[in-house]
């Protein structure tokens, strides 16, 4: 049975919190899509507290004039370096995604939109795997 966890989503900015190892911290790298393009950059980190893992990178891309923020679930990471963060889509995937709205941390369609939209499950269903990605404390 699905049922939404409604943990409330924060920035990691926003906490007093800090991912555990610090090499593997990817807010400030490029993030490129599956052909290698550039995107954008990892703008911060959308944590659940309660379960103490990252569920999304909050990602700025666009051009200078026209800087646009979407939320991309950690699902999407397909390999991280010291420069950037590879996703598994392309990035007029991205730029129609649903974008980053901090009033909606509470709002499970948001979400569940969101994961629907990159063709996840929700983190909140049961048959949900945690991807490998780093934790934070």
């Amino acid at each position: 049975m699905a049922t939404y966890s409604n943990h409330e989503l924060v920035q990691l900015s926003d906490t007093d919190e800090v991912v555990l190892d610090p090499s593997v911290d990817v807010r400030g790298r490029k993030v490129v899509d599956s052909a290698g393009d550039n995107l954008g950059k990892v703008h911060d980190l959308l944590i659940d507290q309660a379960e103490n893992k990252v569920r999304a990178l909050v990602v700025t891309h666009g051009h200078l004039l026209e800087r646009t923020t979407s939320v991309i679930p950690v699902d999407a990471i397909t390999s991280i370096t010291d420069e950037y963060v590879r996703i598994d889509t392309d990035t007029q995937k991205v730029a129609g995604s649903p974008k980053y709205d901090p009033a909606l941390v509470y709002d499970e369609f948001y979400y569940g939109d969101l994961y629907g939209y990159y063709g996840y499950s929700p983190y909140w269903y049961d048959d949900y795997v945690y991807p490998a990605y780093p934790y934070y404390v």
